[in-house]
């Protein structure tokens, strides 16, 4: 399935996937996804965890809203 809209941040040892999607039905939905370098990991070898949640539309408000306040206290 491909992605209505891809955004990567790289972030040190870890790297976030933004994607919209589209599922089956038509709905529209989010998957905010970690990925981040085992620490475990063998020397040359590369290892990652990933960490995926989905956020259908009729929760992206909410959720935006919930983020817009927690980013408005890290700035204080």
């Amino acid at each position: 399935m491909d992605a209505l809209f891809s955004k990567t941040i790289k972030a040190g040892k870890t790297t976030y996937f933004v994607n919209l999607k589209e599922a089956k039905n038509k709905s529209k939905y989010i998957t905010i996804t970690e990925s981040r370098l085992k620490e475990d990991a063998k020397e040359g070898e590369k290892k990652f965890t990933s960490k995926s949640i989905m956020i259908f539309d009729n929760h992206a408000d909410k959720l935006r809203d919930a983020l817009a306040e927690a980013m408005k206290m890290m700035q204080k």
